[in-house]
């Protein structure tokens, strides 16, 4: 992966930070009380967060931060294989 992450400021998740969230392609994390629920990648950000918002696990997220990438495919494979091996092999919690 030779592209560096410039990830977003950790934002509330709320409908005036997600009304703030570009409509491109990246790749998101989600978390609550500091545990990462869900890490995902999209066609356009703003749409995916949204939508999250009435899916049942993702829905207890606190706050997100999002990156901005045309390679958001590969760079969510690495971010999934660096937290699984951080967790013993476990996912996000709401994957």
């Amino acid at each position: 992966m030779s592209e560096e992450i410039k990830w977003s400021d950790w934002l509330d998740y709320n409908q005036e930070q997600i009304a703030k969230t570009p409509e491109l392609p990246g790749v998101y994390m989600m978390h609550t009380a500091m545990k990462i629920l869900y890490i995902g990648n999209t066609d356009n950000l703003k749409k995916s967060i949204t939508k999250s918002s009435s899916e049942n696990c993702i829905c207890d997220a606190k706050r997100f931060r999002y990156f901005s990438t045309q390679s958001h495919n590969e760079i969510k494979e690495k971010l999934l294989e660096d937290y699984k091996k951080k967790h013993d092999g476990k996912m996000p919690s709401c994957m």
